[in-house]
């Protein structure tokens, strides 16, 4: 694990978070110690899921309803599963949704020797081309019978150095919160620190109703005249992000439309989950209704409190954070 990585004490505090693991895995992956450490005051549940898929999907279903879990939490395989639970807040990362499909290109079929100790004892099984097919057999339940508000349960991230499973634009198909994230197939703890423990903090946030005070970022602060981002900058936005809520400001120029398109690449890049869905374009940020607004051209009739970048006490962002530190 990283020396990096963090604690959210208040994250999903007193409440329920299921974990659902991938294929060959079990309940003591360490990716369930990585969400425990994370939010070390919720409670974090795990079952070791079942070989054939319609125990599986049985057996979870049974855990939803005595469990009744606030988030679940569910990866590859797990986030195949996950997409049938409905009806609760849901993160799937890089869910398997073609899993016999997958099974076979990636050579899954034959003696499988499981990673992660399970409560059985057994180390090790074997898979054949007929659990493929039954998996395929319950791929096809997903996405079956949604509605409108089922659809605002369900958030979708995608790694996009995933060489494992590719099923974002099928996800899109169905749900409108596709989120990419710097990162490959398995749910590793920088992956969780800096990105997972943000839509959490989203979903979090509305099932209790928090309204945070609002920091909006001009686009003349993010980057140099050559495009790199200024020094610091995703670290004050994942800090920043821990207690407010983050907004970005660029431009709308009428005559060129694709440099919102560039700009929207641009923040993808270097900031990856901190700017989805969380991008303002306009040409008058005076009229920006924010608790404060981070540029280098205040202006007086601003409704937010301006804090100059560049000048004075916020040359820098570690500045910027020394500011917003003192406030508690």
């Amino acid at each position: 694990m990283s020396q990096y990585f963090k604690e959210f004490p208040e994250l999903m505090r007193d409440k329920t978070v299921m974990y659902i693991h991938g294929f060959g895995s079990s309940a003591q992956s360490g990716t369930v110690k990585l969400l425990r450490q994370l939010m070390p005051n919720a409670r974090v549940i795990a079952r070791d899921v079942p070989l054939k898929p319609d125990d599986a999907i049985a057996m979870l279903r049974k855990m939803v309803a005595e469990e009744r879990p606030d988030l679940i939490i569910a990866t590859s395989m797990g986030g195949m599963l996950g997409e049938m639970l409905r009806g609760v807040d849901r993160i799937l990362v890089n869910p398997a949704f073609e899993m016999g499909k997958t099974m076979h290109e990636h050579g899954m079929i034959g003696k499988l020797v499981w990673s992660n100790p399970r409560e059985d004892g057994e180390t090790e099984t074997v898979v054949t081309k007929a659990l493929a097919k039954e998996y395929e057999a319950l791929t096809q339940q997903c996405f079956q019978g949604l509605d409108d508000e089922d659809r605002e349960h369900v958030w979708g991230m995608f790694g996009d150095k995933d060489d494992t499973v590719d099923t974002r634009d099928l996800f899109l198909e169905h749900y409108p919160r596709a989120i990419t994230f710097h990162g490959g197939h398995r749910l590793v703890d920088t992956v969780v620190t800096h990105y997972l423990s943000q839509v959490i903090r989203w979903i979090d946030d509305r099932q209790r109703g928090i309204e945070r005070q609002t920091i909006v970022i001009d686009h003349s602060t993010m980057r140099d005249q050559y495009g790199n981002a200024y020094s610091s900058l995703l670290r004050a936005v994942e800090t920043l992000a821990e207690t407010y809520n983050v907004r970005f400001l660029c431009p709308a120029p009428t005559n060129d439309p694709q440099s919102m398109v560039d700009w929207s690449r641009w923040l993808t890049e270097e900031l990856s989950v901190a700017a989805y869905d969380r991008v303002i374009f306009s040409n008058q940020p005076a009229m920006l209704y924010a608790d404060y607004l981070i540029t280098r051209h205040p202006e007086e009739d601003a409704l937010a409190t301006c804090l100059e970048f560049g000048k004075d006490d916020f040359k820098s962002w570690d500045d910027i954070l020394v500011y917003f530190s003192r406030l508690g």
